[in-house]
């Protein structure tokens, strides 16, 4: 008697966990598969998808960017026709459109005629901010320079383009210019 109450113990707690299970267990359905499967597609770089025929639509989102974003003004600054020693300072302002901090951990300009400044604190979602960028104008002629940025956004760097050209100065131009000497 005391196995067969034993047996009905134990077969009944077994039971009853199983139906714990599938009511606490969420069932799945093919709205949650879709978006699973719209998730995963998403993610993967266009180099994985198989090529279709007609081209495969983006999945829109309705939140905000996952991670830190920096949406910039503009990412090039013309600079245009400058004469010779004029302000060497442009400004590229920008904002953390994500839902995590922005970190900026690194500006390089491409040669040492370009030096950036940029935020050292961490940038909040929602916040403004900005990359300070000088150029030598003291060096005449056209220039095309970068300035990467490395940052914690996905894909984790940024290039900036500043461009012009630096006049001479008219004191700069040789006084025979032009003119044959004997």
């Amino acid at each position: 008697m005391k196995r067969f109450f034993l047996m009905l113990v134990l077969l009944s707690s077994t039971f009853a966990i199983g139906i714990a299970q599938t009511t606490t267990t969420p069932k799945k359905t093919k709205a949650t598969t879709t978006k699973k499967v719209q998730k995963a597609i998403a993610s993967k770089p266009a180099s994985d998808n198989v090529k279709m025929d007609k081209p495969a639509t983006p999945v829109a989102t309705a939140t905000a960017a996952k991670g830190p974003v920096a949406t910039f003004d503009k990412i090039e600054i013309d600079y245009g026709k400058i004469k010779k020693g004029s302000d060497p300072l442009r400004v590229f302002t920008f904002k953390n459109t994500g839902n995590e901090p922005l970190i900026i951990s690194n500006a390089q300009g491409s040669c040492g005629c370009t030096v950036p400044t940029y935020p050292k604190e961490p940038i909040m979602p929602g916040q403004t901010s900005k990359i300070e960028v000088r150029y030598d104008t003291q060096r005449v002629g056209g220039f095309t320079k970068s300035v990467t940025l490395t940052t914690n956004e996905e894909g984790s760097t940024r290039v900036l383009t500043i461009k012009g050209e630096v006049e001479a100065a008219p004191a700069d131009a040789p006084a025979d210019a032009g003119q044959n000497q004997h």
